[in-house]
């Protein structure tokens, strides 16, 4: 079993950089792929970015490529979501999935992963 538990969520400014974290307890191998996915108000939850854990490539939805950054450290059993020039469609819930089985076929389908954490709310506002 693992948990997943995400920090670094605020309301910032279009332009701002929030730095999210994702602590993962429990067993994790290099099998593992980690996620970040997102759900705006009204909309269906959607892929993000991901990494896997042994290798540390790296995976990025087309909206967020060239601004966010996913990044993993083993030793703090930690992946974090940089993200930089946010904009107000980046608004939204961010969750953190991790998965043993993902594959690039089905790594940004929800069903890939079966551990989740609850999420972190980033609010872009001016």
């Amino acid at each position: 079993q693992v948990q997943l538990v995400e920090s670094g969520g605020g309301l910032v400014q279009p332009g701002d950089s929030l730095r999210l974290s994702c602590v993962a307890s429990g067993p994790t191998s290099s099998s593992y792929t980690m996620a970040w996915f997102r759900q705006a108000p009204g909309k269906e939850r959607e892929f993000v970015s991901g990494i896997k854990w042994g290798s540390a490539h790296t995976y990025y939805a087309d909206s967020v490529k060239g601004r966010f950054s996913v990044s993993r450290d083993k030793a703090k059993n930690t992946v974090y979501l940089q993200m930089d020039n946010l904009k107000p469609d980046d608004t939204a819930v961010y969750v953190c999935a991790a998965g043993s089985t993902v594959i690039l076929s089905n790594l940004r389908f929800q069903r890939a992963y079966s551990y989740w954490g609850e999420g972190t709310q980033v609010t872009v506002s001016s």
